[in-house]
């Protein structure tokens, strides 16, 4: 079963047993990947549908520090509920010891010995590790490999 498979029947579910805010979440999720659609001409797969969910948390993210600096809970609740239940369609994160051997490896294949080669340090690491792994813990780890 695709990803967007299984979205759709989420999405059937909560509407079945009549869950507003699940159906809410999940119908903006479909709703993000039909305009990715509909902007690039073409039928997603589960690795171009992950980027949307991630990019969707990482907003919802924002947007929870943004309501809890105003003084918003309510808001900031209703935000992380959604965090919640987007981020149950993304794999699981890989540990920080699993990033450092990721990193390691790709220091061996590539050469990689200043900063100079953080872009093509990075430009290995990306595809392996989207969607699996925080992309901004993974820069941290290549800078300080980098510089050790």
């Amino acid at each position: 079963m695709t990803l967007k498979a299984r979205i759709t029947d989420d999405m059937k579910t909560a509407m079945k047993a009549k869950e507003a805010a699940t159906l809410g979440a999940v119908r903006l999720l479909l709703a993000a990947i039909k305009q990715k659609e509909i902007d690039e001409r073409c039928e997603l797969d589960d690795s171009a549908i992950l980027s949307v969910i991630e990019k969707l948390v990482k907003q919802r993210k924002d947007s929870v520090s943004q309501y809890q600096a105003a003084g918003r809970p309510e808001l900031a609740e209703a935000e992380a509920f959604e965090i919640a239940i987007l981020s149950a369609y993304l794999p699981e994160k890989m540990g920080s010891d699993e990033i450092a051997a990721a990193v390691s490896a790709a220091v061996a294949q590539t050469g990689a010995q200043s900063a100079a080669d953080m872009g093509k340090l990075m430009a290995v690491l990306k595809p392996q590790l989207a969607g699996k792994a925080d992309m901004a813990e993974v820069s941290k780890q290549v800078k300080a490999a980098l510089a050790g």
